[in-house]
């Protein structure tokens, strides 16, 4: 097990060994390509990954604490096998296509302009988060709770209000005909 804090990590200086069990605190990944790394019980503290490639990592009982993800490429993650002890992160102009969020306790998570095309969010409660210009093509929303989320500017929802808490929830007009879908009515 290595223990890191205060790194900047690049394609150039990038560590050679598993990461798995390793932590990581006021850490940065830059560049770098993680694609398919085994991540599990690693800990992330306070870090902030920027144009990394981390598509299909395992993150079983990985522990993600503030952690900051921009333009990254995350296709494929299942995060409903990270250490749920104090998770929390952030995303922005992430490509989290085909990823798995079900289940999870995220309050007040940022996804800002992100990919979250068939993207699973059943039985997660999401509180208070943004998805301010996010893509959710055929992602799933079963029993989730969506109370105070703001979904202004998001793209391509479908979102039964029956079947989900969206109490207090923020919509754009555009939007309205994703929380109408189920009933085939047309908005012109």
């Amino acid at each position: 097990m290595h223990s890191y804090t205060e790194e900047q990590f690049t394609p150039a200086n990038f560590p050679e060994h598993e990461f798995s069990g390793s932590e990581f605190e006021d850490c940065t990944f830059s560049n770098c390509d993680l694609t398919e790394m085994d991540l599990s019980k690693a800990t992330f503290i306070d870090c902030l990954f920027e144009d990394c490639n981390l598509s299909m990592v395992k993150l079983t009982q990985t522990i993600l604490n503030q952690v900051n993800f921009n333009r990254c490429k995350m296709i494929g993650i299942h995060f409903t096998v990270c250490n749920p002890f104090l998770l929390s992160f952030s995303f922005a102009e992430c490509d989290l296509n085909y990823s798995n969020f079900e289940r999870l306790k995220i309050k007040k998570t940022r996804f800002l302009n992100c990919k979250l095309q068939e993207t699973n969010f059943s039985d997660a409660e999401l509180t208070r988060s943004s998805f301010n210009g996010s893509d959710f093509e055929k992602a799933t929303f079963s029993y989730t709770n969506l109370s105070e989320t703001d979904f202004r500017n998001a793209l391509n929802y479908s979102i039964d209000p029956e079947q989900n808490n969206i109490k207090k929830a923020r919509f754009s007009l555009d939007g309205v005909k994703g929380l109408l879908e189920k009933y085939q009515i047309s908005v012109d």
